[in-house]
């Protein structure tokens, strides 16, 4: 399924949003090994799960994690899709090697 163009702004600024704390990206690192539960996160990264609530929150509004109930606890997972949408963003820019020289302005 395609994302519509006029979300794909608002989901790039979510996604470095999201990567702009360096808890987000410990619980990213973990996640890249294997699916994890809260209790999980919180013992490996020795927070408190109010804490490490708010920070996945931010990773899951952003669409960098997904979610799952199984019986009382919540599993994680890295949501690859959206590590690709921004991966193809950055390397729009490797594309422009050249920058034009300004153009003179209208007066």
């Amino acid at each position: 399924m395609q994302t519509p163009a006029a979300t794909v702004p608002h989901l790039i600024a979510a996604g470095f949003h999201a990567l702009s704390d360096p808890l987000r990206i410990n619980v990213l690192e973990l996640l890249r090994q294997r699916e994890l539960c809260v209790c999980d996160l919180c013992e490996a990264l020795g927070v408190s799960q109010s804490k490490l609530s708010f920070h996945l929150k931010t990773l899951k509004e952003a669409g960098l994690v997904n979610s799952r109930q199984q019986g009382r606890w919540i599993y994680y997972s890295l949501n690859l899709p959206q590590f690709s949408l921004l991966e193809e963003y950055l390397a729009g820019f490797s594309l422009n090697r050249v920058i034009s020289s300004v153009r003179p302005c209208c007066d």
